[in-house]
């Protein structure tokens, strides 16, 4: 008797370890498989600070990162350079591409009076592909909740 009592209490506990799991590898699950979809390291990212026209702290911005989709100006691009930890999310303002196809742009936050070549590490004027971290897809406006930063 006192077997099948431990036995019962050993499956309780194992099934509240794993409805305690669950809903934590669901959401690393999904967040990998935006990660492929969208072939971006950050598929949503939320606005910490101002400097975007019409966005608010708060926003969740939806990015992907295919080589094969062009850049151009105007585009809302996340970008990270050396020495930032906090990807930066602002507009094209020019772009400047190589005869050997590399390409390379100059980025803008919309509210700012200059570019943002004061964000670059010294001696980079403009950003590389990899620091782009992607392309801004999509926008949900978040009514400027509040956001820890």
């Amino acid at each position: 008797m006192k077997r099948s009592s431990d036995q019962i209490q050993l499956r309780k506990l194992y099934s509240r370890i794993l409805n305690l799991l669950l809903p934590m590898t669901s959401a690393v699950m999904t967040w990998k498989g935006l990660m492929l979809m969208t072939n971006c390291r950050i598929p949503i990212i939320v606005l910490v600070s101002g400097g975007m026209a019409d966005l608010n702290r708060g926003d969740l911005f939806f990015t992907s990162n295919f080589s094969d989709d062009p850049i151009h100006v105007g585009e809302t691009m996340v970008f990270q350079v050396e020495g930032r930890g906090i990807p930066i999310i602002h507009r094209v303002i020019k772009l400047h591409k190589k005869v050997n196809g590399e390409l390379k742009l100059l980025t803008k936050g919309d509210e700012n009076p200059v570019d943002d070549r004061g964000l670059y590490p010294p001696g980079q004027e403009w950003l590389r592909r990899e620091n782009i971290i992607g392309k801004v897809q999509g926008i949900f406006c978040c009514c400027a909740w509040e956001t820890p930063y």
